[in-house]
């Protein structure tokens, strides 16, 4: 199968059994050209084996087995570093417990194709949606969104969303090894650093769906992480020091 001709969606997977074949099932009706790289956790729920059932009927999707939960953000960057030595224009995160829709994965790329180096699924937009959270979550993620952008100066609505498409192009500018948060943690960071360097953003609608399946793997610990580096690097911002190797390459917002 020829590799890098367009867009490579990347699905880390911790426990998704239950969601899994449906995500995939969406991807392939609603962006048949892609590809598909499932990064899987060591799941001791057999996610794992059902991702290579997946591969095995379908050529364009592969299965990555690593040795433990070692992360989002970790398993983003083996995507990002594949779709880049593989010569893919385009990588695409999405959640593979069924929160984010693939009838929405055409818009992003769409908005990508159309110059954004980062077309980011946004839900604090005019447009963007939630179904099935309660009030008081959604009230902790627009509080957590605007201390985000308030000690960063980000003029980004939704800095933690993991609904993504961004050009591979400008990822080559960023130096993902020293990108070392998870969750939302890692979702801020990258979008950030993305941001500071002059990359063209569009925010594009969502519609995001509480998984009706499987165990989140949000954590007290991968939130006071997200919240700690904020603030460290809202710090460093105000006060001099250097946030990011590739401050210098762009404007400062």
């Amino acid at each position: 199968m020829e590799r890098g001709s367009g867009a490579l969606v990347i699905l880390p997977t911790y426990l998704e059994r239950e969601t899994l074949p449906a995500v995939v099932a969406g991807i392939r009706e609603h962006l048949p050209d892609a590809d598909i790289l499932i990064i899987d956790d060591a799941s001791p729920d057999g996610t794992g084996r059902i991702a290579d059932e997946l591969a095995a009927a379908d050529p364009r999707i592969r299965v990555e087995h690593r040795a433990g939960k070692l992360g989002l953000g970790t398993a983003y960057l083996v995507g990002f570093r594949r779709a880049i030595a593989e010569g893919y224009r385009f990588a695409v995160e999405m959640d593979a417990d069924g929160s984010h829709l693939p009838s929405e994965l055409s818009g992003l790329l769409a908005a990508a194709r159309n110059g954004a180096g980062l077309a980011l699924g946004a839900r604090w937009v005019p447009g963007g949606r939630i179904e099935n959270w309660p009030r008081t979550r959604q009230t902790i993620s627009r509080l957590g969104t605007a201390v985000a952008r308030i000690a960063l100066r980000s003029q980004l609505h939704d800095l933690t969303s993991g609904f993504r498409a961004l050009r591979t192009e400008w990822l080559t500018r960023v130096d993902l090894d020293t990108l070392t948060t998870q969750g939302y943690g890692f979702q801020v960071e990258l979008a950030w650093r993305l941001e500071r360097i002059g990359c063209p953003i569009d925010e594009v609608p969502m519609t995001f769906v509480e998984r009706a399946g499987g165990r989140s793997k949000m954590s007290v610990g991968i939130a006071a992480e997200a919240l700690v580096n904020v603030l460290r690097w809202g710090w460093e911002l105000r006060f001099g020091r250097r946030t990011s190797p590739e401050r210098d390459s762009g404007p400062n917002p």
